[in-house]
């Protein structure tokens, strides 16, 4: 228990940094998942459209107009050159659709009348011109069949008031589980920089010459020490991990207890793991406590940015992408980046997820064989 209450007086003294870690993940946190809240859920619009008939409201022309009207939004403005041009200058309108003089008459005559547009280019205006192509194209396919336009006009009608049934085959609420994955991924800076620091700052304050010399002249052997400062450190890591576990509940709400949010849980403990045994060998290899605040800024800040905690990965250039492979957290962020899109919980699909936590287990199975490399090496010169 000595070794168990002096870790505790060394980790109150870290409170301060370990309280900032857990403010900054639930401020960017936070902000993140209210920033994104809306990124991934759909709503149907419709363009703003103005139209200029220069035909007689009869027949196919009429038809089209109608169509218009009941897809689009058709603005209520000043039918001048100007007018229109200002008004899509000004993006009131997307698209101006001008129908030229004897327009339904040339159209069945099997000539192509030209319908002069003007847009503003961008996704809204391609909508409206679709929607014009795929009355005009049926048009003259019906055009082709039927003699007459009033047949013509209601089989196309009957064609074109005919909806796409939508049918959702995943009950996977995405938003939410955006807003999940966005959390984890940057609890990664936080796993990291805590670990780090706190870990490093106990070894390095057991490492003082005087403790050192204390240990060693007294019973407690030094491999006892090690499993209790390894028992200790496995406890505050659990806690730590526990605490930002909980605070996921509380931001993201009943998303985690759906399959995919468990095994977001999931994933982030075998990070963990893999921190703390990260934590381990930096703090077996490094007794200078100055150099502390340092490795947690190169480390955890670098990895978090180059491996798409902060930014995400879908942003960063391959060559990015290409070097972030050689650090952890790559594979613990593409896992969560996975896991937020997986539908079914099947052998196929897992199977890239256990290989993303396999590797991260590989990657402490390194840190364990360095630390004890390390340790023993110490021992000897010692």
């Amino acid at each position: 228990m000595t070794v168990f209450k002096t870790y505790l007086k060394i980790l109150s003294k870290c409170k301060m940094p370990i309280l900032l870690y857990t403010v900054l993940l639930v401020f960017f946190g936070g902000f993140n998942i209210q920033n994104n809240s809306g990124s991934l859920s759909f709503q149907e619009s419709k363009p703003s459209i103005v139209i200029v008939n220069e035909d007689e409201r009869v027949g196919l022309t009429n038809n089209l107009i109608s169509y218009l009207e009941a897809n689009s939004v058709v603005e209520d403005i000043e039918l001048e050159e100007s007018a229109i041009r200002d008004a899509i200058f000004y993006r009131k309108v997307n698209y101006a659709i001008y129908i030229p003089k004897n327009f339904h008459r040339d159209f069945l005559n099997g000539e192509e009348p030209y319908i002069k547009i003007n847009s503003t280019g961008d996704y809204q205006a391609s909508l409206a011109e679709m929607l014009l192509s795929r009355y005009l194209n049926l048009a003259k396919v019906y055009r082709t069949i039927f003699d007459e336009e009033e047949k013509m006009i209601e089989k196309m009608n009957e064609l074109l008031e005919k909806e796409l049934e939508v049918e959702m085959t995943s009950s996977l609420d995405t938003t939410a589980m955006e807003k999940a994955s966005l959390y984890y991924n940057f609890t990664n800076y936080c796993f990291l920089a805590g670990l780090i620091y706190v870990i490093c700052l106990v070894l390095s304050s057991f490492k003082n010459e005087g403790v050192f010399k204390r240990t060693a002249v007294s019973s407690t052997d030094y491999r006892q020490l090690n499993r209790k400062l390894l028992f200790s450190n496995g406890v505050f890591a659990f806690a730590l991990w526990l605490l930002y576990v909980l605070l996921s509940f509380v931001l993201c709400g009943k998303i985690m207890w759906s399959e995919n949010g468990l095994l977001l849980i999931v994933n982030s403990f075998v990070f963990l793991f893999c921190c703390l045994t990260f934590a381990l060998l930096l703090g077996n290899a490094i007794r200078n406590k100055e150099a502390i605040n340092v490795l947690v800024n190169v480390i955890a800040l670098g990895s978090s940015f180059l491996c798409g905690a902060f930014v995400p990965m879908s942003f960063l250039p391959k060559s990015v992408l290409t070097i972030a492979h050689a650090l952890p957290s790559y594979w613990y962020i593409s896992t969560n980046e996975a896991i937020k899109s997986l539908e079914k919980i099947e052998w196929n699909t897992m199977l890239p997820i256990l290989v993303n936590m396999a590797v991260l287990l590989g990657f402490s199975l390194v840190f364990i064989l360095a630390t004890n490399w390390i340790s023993r090496r110490k021992r000897q010169l010692n």
